[in-house]
This record gives structure tokens, sequence and C-alpha cells, in this order.
């Protein structure tokens, strides 16, 4: 069987790790636990190829406890089980050290199994993971786990790897530019940039030429998560940046995002930054969801584009967003109170007698077309939710609240 190259150079020492120099190096936290040979549980996060693995062998290999590794998409309840039982039977001695890649598979039940294990200090665990741990780990596990985060290895770091392979390969048939060009499409992935590495090495007389058709310029865009990258986009076209939703927006695309989500969190940007400082944003994003289902990629990611540098350039409110917030939590508080009898129609003799729509004024018989009666339960004292801004058309929306406002003090004193 034919070893990956990546795995040939996978580092055996703390010294020839590549990256991470604040959480590898002889004074970090993680390596005095080495140095006084007391294991900790750890949560490696990060994208993929930034040295989970191999910082996770290292830190179990430095200490003398049986070892266990557990693949969650194979395990079972019943072998975390019998890992807790073992690991009882050994505990007199050391703890058992627990090693789960893609911790995130495991449900949450199989993650409930692991707690009492690392309290009674059966186990020390030490897990790695591509997804928000936030998202993915209950809680009580999470707070169990020191997390240690890492980050896309840096342009520098990649090119002492590569320096690395050529020392001990030979050199790559590749000039300067080229391996520039060719950490460039990686992305700070150390596992892409060894596996491209290795395509070049078996294409006989490789020739650079042929490099840019070799390469994959697809961005890496789930290393942080797409919710991460999702509200970098939200908050880019809330602040108004229209050179960041774009940058964004490129992001999610590159990665994979579908298309059609990303519309449908567009139409929610509409409705809840812009609002009605300008209503025809939500035109704009429903418009561009509908080009694009009608035109597909790549031309129809240009209507989204359109959609986002409208939004970006809107003027921003909020104020039917949070207005709508409050209102939801005044009803859930007084979901008692009925309505005020006289908005209540009466189609039945029993309702007219009881008094419901008795009083009730037809606005439109009015000549300013405004009775100001009560609509709200008697047992309330009148709220206020919409607070327009001075901003776009809500400028104008703030206006005629005030003329209602005015005009309802006049005729309920009247």
């Amino acid at each position: 069987m034919q070893i990956p190259l990546s795995e040939k150079l996978r580092p055996s020492t703390w010294d020839e790790l590549v990256g991470h120099n604040s959480i590898v190096q002889a004074e970090s936290q993680l390596r005095r636990q080495v140095d006084k040979g007391r294991p900790k549980s750890l949560l490696l996060y990060g994208p993929p190829g930034t040295g989970k693995t191999t910082i996770a062998q290292l830190y179990l290999n430095s200490f003398s406890c049986p070892k266990v590794t557990i693949t969650p998409s194979q395990a079972t309840s019943s072998d975390l089980k019998q890992v807790l039982d073992t690991s009882r039977r050994e505990a007199l001695f050391r703890p058992t050290l627990l090693w789960i890649d893609e911790i995130h598979r495991l449900m949450r039940p199989q993650q409930d199994l692991l707690l009492n294990g690392i309290e009674t200090g059966l186990i020390v665990l030490v897990g790695a993971t591509t997804e928000n741990p936030s998202f993915e780990l209950v809680p009580a596990l999470l707070s169990r786990l020191e997390v240690v985060t890492l980050k896309p290895l840096t342009h520098k770091d990649l090119l002492s790897l590569l320096q690395r392979c050529e020392t001990k390969l030979g050199m790559l048939p590749l000039s300067e530019s080229g391996k520039q060009l060719l950490i460039e499409s990686v992305h700070g992935d150390a596992r892409r940039l060894l596996n491209k590495v290795e395509q070049i090495l078996d294409i006989p007389n490789f020739q650079e030429d042929s490099l840019s058709a070799l390469l994959d310029f697809r961005s890496s865009a789930y290393g942080e998560g797409r919710y991460i990258l999702i509200s970098a986009l939200h908050k880019s076209v809330r602040g108004s940046d229209v050179d960041a939703s774009l940058y964004w927006l490129a992001r999610l695309l590159d990665g994979g995002e579908d298309p059609l989500y990303l519309a449908r969190r567009i139409i929610r940007m509409a409705i809840e930054d812009v609002g009605l400082a300008d209503p025809s944003a939500l035109n704009q994003a429903l418009s561009a969801m509908k080009a694009y289902e009608v035109m597909g990629s790549p031309e129809g990611d240009l209507a989204l584009a359109q959609a986002v540098v409208y939004l970006a350039l809107s003027p921003k409110s909020a104020s039917t967003y949070v207005g709508f917030k409050e209102a939801r939590a005044m009803a859930k508080r007084t979901a008692q109170f009925p309505p005020p009898k006289e908005i209540i129609n009466a189609p039945t003799r029993w309702m007219k007698e009881q008094g419901f729509s008795e009083g009730y004024v037809w606005d439109h018989d009015l000549d300013d077309a405004f009775s100001g009666q009560n609509y709200f339960p008697a047992e309330l004292e009148r709220p206020s939710f919409y607070h327009p801004v001075e901003r776009g058309f809500e400028r104008d929306l703030k206006k005629r609240l005030e003329y209602f406002t005015k005009l309802r003090k006049i005729k309920t004193s009247s």
C-alpha cells in the first residue's frame, strides 16, 4: 500500500512541526502539560490541513498511558462503554488517553457518555474537529475541554514545508513563481499542499506550463464553518461595506455554498436591516432569487451580487425588526387578554347581546379616515413598538406616525 506523502512527512517531534509557534513552543501551556506529565482533555479546532492530527499524536505520545482510538463514524455507544469499563480497571495506575478525530460526528448520547469518564479522571479526551464546537458539541462536554484553536498555515509556514519536501525528496520542477502559485492555491492547508506536490512528482517530465490545470483555487470556505462566513457577509451588508460584502459573497460561492440558501439569507437582510428605509430592497432580493432560479450558476451568481450591492448601499433601519420583536414578547406575556369588544364582529344575536361590535366606528366614515379608537386589550396601557429612523423612506413614515399619534390624542381627549 502506498503511503501518502503527507503521512511520510508527518513530524515525529515538536521541533519538526511547522507553524503554530504560540501553541506548541517549549514555554506554551500545551508543552508545560507535557513537561509536567499531566495530560489534560483537549479539543483541537481548526480548518483541514492545519496539523490537528499531528499535534494530537505528539501530545498523546508524550505520556506513558494506555491509548485508545475511536472512529466516530464506526463507533457505537457499546464501544464507548467498553472503553470506559476498561479505563475503570486501569484507573488506579493512570488514565486512558482517548483520541477521537472528527469528534463532531459523535451523536449527542455518545458525547454524554464521555462526561463521567472525564469528570472522574478515567479518561483524558483528545478530540479534533473542523466544525464550530459550540454548534456541534454538547455544552457540558465542551466546558470540560481545553479548546486549542488552529488557524490556516501562513504563506511562510507553507514555504518552509515545501523546502523540507525538497530537502528530503529533491528539488521540485517549479520556479519560485510556480511555488508561490502552488502555495496560494491551497489556502493554508498543508495536506493539500503535499498532495499537490505528490501529484507533480508522479507526472513524468512535469512541465510548469501545466501547473494551473493541476491546481484547485476553490476556497476552503468551511474551515471556519459556514455560519461564521455567512455572519461576516450579513454584518458587512449591515455595515454598508459594499466591498467586504462582495468579498464574503464570493468566498461563500467559491466554497460551495448553496446559492439559493444565500438568496434566502439576502432576503432576510433586506427585511431585517434595510426594512422600510428602502421598501425596494426586498423586491431586489426576491428578484435576485428568482433570477438565480431561472439562470443558475454562474450567470445567476451575478444577480445575487447585484442584490448584495444594493442592500449594502441602501439606507438601514431595524425599526420593523426591533418593533416586531418587542410586540411578540408582549404578546406572549399578555395572551390572556381579549381584543376590545367593539372591534370584534358580531355575526350572531348572542354576540350582539353581549356587546360585541357595539360602538365600533368605521374609519372611512370620517373626513380624515381616522377614528383614533383603541385596538389594544383594555387591560393594557398603550405601548409603542415601531420607531422609524430619519433615513430613507422611513423619514416619510415617521412623519405619518407623528401625524396619527397627534391626531389620536386629539380624538381621545375630545
